[in-house]
């Protein structure tokens, strides 16, 4: 698929038609995967979280040493104004920042000048029969990035380790997959955070295993105190997931998806839980309520 026609896109510092925004193929983000990215959603004209997912773009960047051309304040207005321009109340907002253009070798000083561009657009990353019935994932043979060599905290544009784990779950005929870190602990699935419900207490591994602190994550955490659900950061084995009562992702595409099968083995009733399904409905609520109105 290419651009839509008529699809406004921000493309360092001016709004143009998506077809003609276009990357050189000496930019160090296509070259390299040389950049930061941020994937956020917009809800009836209200950008969900917005504060924060600039905040960790910009954490992603100064781990990098790569330093965004614009504010803060800059780049929150270039993503309202280009939601704005494309008449995109309920969309999808990817924010781009790649070192810029250089030369063949790796030496990110030969990239005088960073290329920023905003796409604004519909996303919809699972059918809703999964979110109703739940869905099947499987645990694949693609270890999670080592903390140690590219941290997952870092939401770079090096996305091949989690590309080759998505084909592994495509050739399995699941829709996702899980990835475990070096030492055989849960870390996360290709684009989400996992959660297991457990005798009463909602669990998640920890950022040191190896994952990326989720905004969604966060917020589902959150919630979970709010309904006297205790919320704790634990490491978890897959014996842990496959003895839940619960289980469901999280991520600013996927929302809330409830898991009803890992490996073959079903976890809880098959069905998507009554936490699970509480927190969904609160999930919902909350992005009605909480972000920056376009």
């Amino acid at each position: 698929m290419g651009p839509k026609t008529g699809l406004k896109v921000y493309f360092d510092g001016k709004l143009v038609d998506a077809s003609q925004a276009k990357v050189s193929i000496y930019d160090h983000g296509l070259l390299y995967g040389d950049g930061v990215f941020e994937g956020i959603r917009s809800y009836n004209g209200l950008v969900f979280k917005l504060k924060e997912h600039i905040d960790r773009l910009y954490e992603s960047a100064h781990t990098i040493l790569l330093k965004i051309p614009l504010t803060k304040t800059e780049l929150t207005k270039a993503v309202i104004g280009t939601l704005k321009a494309n008449h995109l109340r309920d969309g999808y907002i990817r924010v781009v920042v790649t070192r810029g253009v250089g030369d063949l070798g790796l030496d990110p000083r030969k990239c005088l000048r960073p290329t920023v561009f905003i796409i604004t657009d519909k996303i919809t990353l699972y059918p809703e029969k999964l979110y109703k019935e739940g869905m099947e994932i499987i645990t694949v043979p693609t270890p999670r990035n080592l903390p140690e060599a590219l941290n997952p905290q870092i939401k770079s544009l090096n996305y091949l380790n989690n590309i080759l784990a998505k084909i592994e779950a495509t050739n399995a005929g699941v829709a996702e997959a899980l990835m475990l870190g070096a030492q055989g602990y849960v870390a996360e699935c290709t684009g989400e955070n996992i959660f297991i419900v457990r005798d009463g207490v909602l669990k998640t591994p920890p950022p040191y295993v190896g994952i990326l602190k989720g905004i969604t994550r966060g917020c589902v955490m959150e919630l979970a105190r709010k309904i006297r659900v205790p919320a704790a950061e634990e490491m978890l084995t897959r014996h842990d997931l496959y003895n839940a009562e619960e289980c469901f992702l999280t991520g600013t595409a996927a929302e809330i998806a409830p898991i009803v099968k890992i490996d073959g083995r079903v976890i809880g009733s098959g069905r998507p839980g009554r936490v699970t399904l509480r927190l969904m409905a609160d999930f919902r609520k909350l992005t009605k309520t909480d972000g920056v109105r376009v």
